[in-house]
């Protein structure tokens, strides 16, 4: 664990040095200006709309964030060659996975942290109300959600030399499901054979990222969520963050470094 730390260490100082950290800021001001004009309205459904383009852009700014920080970080270390020494330290290439995945994750993370911390802050005080359980509930689903992106471009990174690739393909397939995944059991009943069939399968055997938007309980303040629901969504995030590693893992493993 104290290896796996290290590299998630790194990872994370290597963000700071590329000033990621410093468009997260750019982006928090930017959110809490939406949302601080709602001091120019008096209707309750501005600021519910108001709110509810907030939490977009804080989905979208984690996603872009999660993404594109994973989807460099092996292909950097093979293009700058310091893979070599990485791994001769010694470092096992599972620690280096986990490793890479955790420092993503914990970035993102403390990126969730300030998104919600200036929502919160800015919505509650509009608003007169603190549903900080809500708020809470809101962040981990989509904490949980961008575990499974950043292990689905780990893999992805260590089939595609680019990373640009790597975040293209990404970006469709997460925008795909959260999009159409949750409508893709009614579309296949629409469908003919063997569509029916081929679309039936996918649905029940792909990621439901669409679970984890809570959206309209922020927005409309609808009240929590049953806490037995929200750690079965952790649970299912958990199995295909760690499918996604495991696959990552295997292919890194019988991956030829050096061309």
């Amino acid at each position: 664990m104290n290896k796996i730390f290290a590299v998630a260490g790194v990872v994370i100082k290597e963000l700071y040095r590329r000033k990621d950290f410093y468009v997260l800021f750019v982006l928090t001001a930017l959110l809490t200006f939406a949302a601080g004009a709602v001091n120019f309205f008096h209707d309750e459904k501005i600021i519910r709309y108001v709110k509810d383009v907030c939490l977009l852009l804080i989905w979208v700014c984690s996603l872009v964030i999660a993404i594109v920080t994973t989807a460099r970080q092996i292909p950097a270390e093979r293009e700058a060659r310091t893979i070599f020494p990485l791994l001769a330290k010694p470092v096992s290439r599972w620690e280096v996975i986990v490793g890479k995945f955790l420092g993503c994750w914990l970035a993102t993370g403390i990126a969730l942290v300030v998104f919600y911390f200036f929502f919160a802050v800015i919505a509650s005080s509009r608003e007169h109300t603190w549903p900080l359980a809500t708020y809470l509930q809101a962040a981990w689903m989509q904490w949980s959600l961008l575990a499974i992106v950043i292990a689905m471009v780990m893999l992805g990174s260590i089939y595609f030399a680019a990373p640009s690739s790597t975040s293209t393909i990404s970006f469709i397939l997460v925008a795909g499901m959260m999009l159409v995944g949750g409508h893709l059991n009614k579309i296949a009943l629409q469908q003919p054979e063997p569509m029916q069939s081929v679309l039936a399968v996918i649905y029940f055997i792909m990621p439901h990222l669409e679970w984890y938007y809570l959206s309209d309980f922020v927005v409309y303040n609808m009240g929590s969520v049953p806490w037995v629901k929200i750690v079965a969504a952790t649970l299912y995030a958990a199995a295909w963050t760690g499918f996604f590693l495991v696959l990552a893992w295997v292919g890194f493993r019988h991956k030829n470094l050096t061309t």
